[in-house]
């Protein structure tokens, strides 16, 4: 392998055929480097999906009400469920291994307004329980979350974003000041990170206020939006089984049709990071499949040219042999200077391939669909051993032909 005369050997024949060399080695450059950029971008798309699941348990189901469809018990269709608060105590009492739960209520349906001094922003301001901290997985960078003092003395404290403090509060540190939340005054608590990208994408972080300040101050009467929950068994079946569980808890509770599929919204994240998650496999799968194809084309390439480097030196390597070099000899010199090509060739696309990929994931902005499209160092490492073994492919079926040539044939060939 480190024979110096070997060597000598496969860099005099490259550098008697320069051009046919480099052609032959851009074949599996270009094969590796698209697999690199193929696997990349694969790999931004997957990143884009996780982002979007950053501070969302996901083992976690979210149940809205909305309207049914069908009548039930005497009861007529197109009735509106509202979720309350005592569908929270029943959810938590009816569903096994049950971790977290909490209500939602979002302040006027929508966009609110927050005052500071002179300033001031339209915000989406949600009513939450302490545990919804478990549950989106805000991060607190001052002060503390909503605790369960605040929400069983309806506390008017508010939670806000960086966004928010900057927009309101500029460079003041905004801690135990007031603001007003639709004219009603709420002391800020605490201020965690960007939740939705920060202000350069146009978004706006919500503000949590607790759930019964929200329902007793704006008039709520008890009344949530949603309720999320988490659990222990975070298999497909076990979410299946608890969704069930809550849908029917829910649906004795409210009077419906536990098969009627328009009385409630549910979310379940188990299940919809299983879906994604094979959805990507088979991405994956698929930019392989594409990437080893354009490689594979290279590497026959490369075993094309050998056969045809074997049949010019086809005189050389009988008189090789005639001298008592062996069929082992012969075999490891092809081999050699075909991993040598293969080797090189695929060395620089992988390399440019993912110099490239860091180029892209440092100049283009994440975003919820394509984020940091960067190569695994394990995927790295597998593509160079596939450059191995492609480069010992390539030059194998020409290997086995330079060593079944007979001396006297190969004197004789002109």
């Amino acid at each position: 392998m480190f024979d110096r005369e070997k060597w000598a050997e496969v860099l005099d024949s490259i550098g008697k055929n320069k051009l046919r060399a480099v052609l032959t080695g851009f074949a599996v450059f270009w094969g590796i480097f698209m697999l690199i950029i193929l696997l990349g971008a694969g790999a931004g798309l997957r990143n884009g999906f996780s982002y979007n699941f950053r501070n969302t348990a996901t083992n976690s189901i979210r149940i809205w009400g909305n309207e049914t469809s069908k009548p039930w018990k005497g009861l007529p269709p197109n009735r509106t469920i509202e979720l309350e608060d005592a569908d929270i105590a029943a959810l938590r009492n009816a569903i096994p291994g049950i971790q977290h739960i909490s209500g939602q209520y979002s302040v006027w349906r929508g966009q609110s307004k927050l005052q500071y001094g002179m300033s001031s922003g339209s915000y989406s301001i949600r009513g939450i329980q302490p545990a919804h901290q478990h549950l989106q997985h805000q991060r607190i960078i001052a002060g503390r979350f909503i605790n369960e003092v605040d929400e069983v003395q309806d506390r008017k404290v508010i939670v806000i974003a960086e966004d928010c403090r900057t927009e309101l509060f500029k460079k003041e540190d905004p801690l135990h000041k007031w603001v007003n939340v639709n004219g009603i005054p709420f002391e800020v608590v605490g201020l965690y990170a960007y939740e939705t990208g920060g202000p350069e994408r146009g978004q706006r972080s919500p503000v949590y206020i607790p759930l019964s300040a929200a329902q007793k101050v704006f008039n709520a009467k008890g009344i949530v939006d949603d309720i999320t929950f988490s659990f222990a068994d975070a298999s497909i079946a076990g979410a299946k089984r608890a969704e069930q569980r809550a849908i029917h808890t829910l649906a004795r509770r409210h009077d419906f049709d536990p098969t009627d599929e328009r009385a409630l919204w549910v979310n379940n994240n188990v299940e919809n990071v299983g879906t994604m998650s094979s959805i990507f496999n088979g991405i994956t799968a698929f930019l392989w499949f594409v990437g080893i194809g354009s490689l594979i084309a290279g590497i026959v390439g490369v075993s094309n040219i050998m056969l045809i480097v074997v049949k010019e030196r086809t005189r050389e390597i009988g008189i090789r042999k005639a001298l008592g070099a062996t069929p082992a000899n012969v075999v490891g010199q092809v081999l050699l200077e075909s991993v040598f090509i293969t080797g090189m060739a695929g060395w620089l696309g992988l390399v440019l391939g993912i110099f490239l990929m860091e180029g892209i994931a440092s100049v283009v902005p994440g975003s919820e669909f394509f984020r940091d499209p960067t190569i695994r160092i394990d995927v790295a490492v597998t593509a160079l051993v596939a450059l191995v073994i492609a480069g010992a492919l390539a030059g194998f079926i020409p290997a086995r032909r330079a060593a079944a040539i007979r001396p006297i044939e190969a004197l004789r060939d002109e």
